[in-house]
């Protein structure tokens, strides 16, 4: 059973961190393509981060801010938010395991495993 556990949302002020963290099952993080969503309320799912054949991936919104790494002898990914702003609040999301839908790294359908979401709030 492939399953996919984020933790680390927290609420936070402007200007401040998390890191989030997710916990893949192997089967899952040894399809080797990784990634971080978000979803705020009344919006769509937007590609955050992801990390495959050894590069990194970042929406125009949070590069420069925001680290997505993986640690291999843990079966994790991480994601790393510095300078958090109001508009970054959200439900983050763990996703893993490359569709190959022909999509890019930051659609959804790109994705066979999913999460279920840790929140993130930033308030001023």
């Amino acid at each position: 059973q492939v399953r996919l556990e984020e933790s680390g949302g927290d609420s936070v002020q402007t200007g401040g961190s998390l890191r989030l963290s997710c916990e893949v099952s192997r089967y899952a993080y040894d399809r080797k393509y990784l990634g971080w969503f978000r979803q705020a309320p009344g919006k769509g799912r937007e590609g955050v981060a992801s990390i495959f054949d050894g590069s990194t991936y970042y929406s125009d919104s949070v590069k420069g801010r925001f680290t997505i790494s993986q640690e291999d002898a843990k079966y994790t990914v991480y994601l790393q938010m510095n300078s958090l702003q109001l508009e970054d609040a959200g439900v983050y999301y763990c996703a893993a395991g490359r569709s190959w839908r022909g999509g890019r790294w930051s659609d959804s359908s790109e994705y066979k495993y999913w999460g279920h979401g840790t929140q993130v709030t930033v308030s001023s």
